[in-house]
């Protein structure tokens, strides 16, 4: 009976649930933030009302920020998915069969690990090109 229900609960009930509480947050914060103008508003009427809105706004991130997240992730899922690699080989010339899983999880994890690295490192080269050629003008 446990082997059934607990593939049940990773697989269905904990992603709803995940689910649910990131909507539930958000809209929490949004009734807040309405909350909040509304009282500023009834207090007084002299309030900039423009001004609270942009103030009460989730901060944006600049594209310099976003290029940096970007190369951070690509450095840090490339260097983890090389060294995945490294302990897959390693435990691979140590006399280990391919087939045994101290070889084949490590590269397996690693592969993928290395393929999303590169991606972001792909994008970040790409879009830095983009905005600095938008910067330029």
């Amino acid at each position: 009976m446990e082997d059934v229900l607990i593939p049940i609960f990773v697989a269905c009930v904990m992603p709803i649930a995940i689910v649910l509480i990131v909507a539930l947050r958000k809209s929490n914060t949004v009734n807040k933030r309405s909350e909040i103008l509304i009282k500023a508003i009834e207090a007084n009427k002299e309030v900039d009302t423009d001004k609270l809105i942009e103030a009460m706004k989730e901060p944006t991130k600049s594209p310099q920020e976003i290029l940096n997240a970007r190369l951070l992730r690509g450095c840090m899922f490339s260097l983890i998915g090389l060294a995945l690699v490294i302990v897959g080989i390693v435990n691979l010339a140590n006399g280990t069969e391919f087939s045994a899983d101290p070889v084949t999880v490590p590269m397996m994890f690693g592969g993928i690990s290395l393929a999303i690295g590169i991606s972001y490192l792909i994008v970040y080269f790409v879009t830095r090109n983009q905005t600095e050629t938008t910067e330029d003008k």
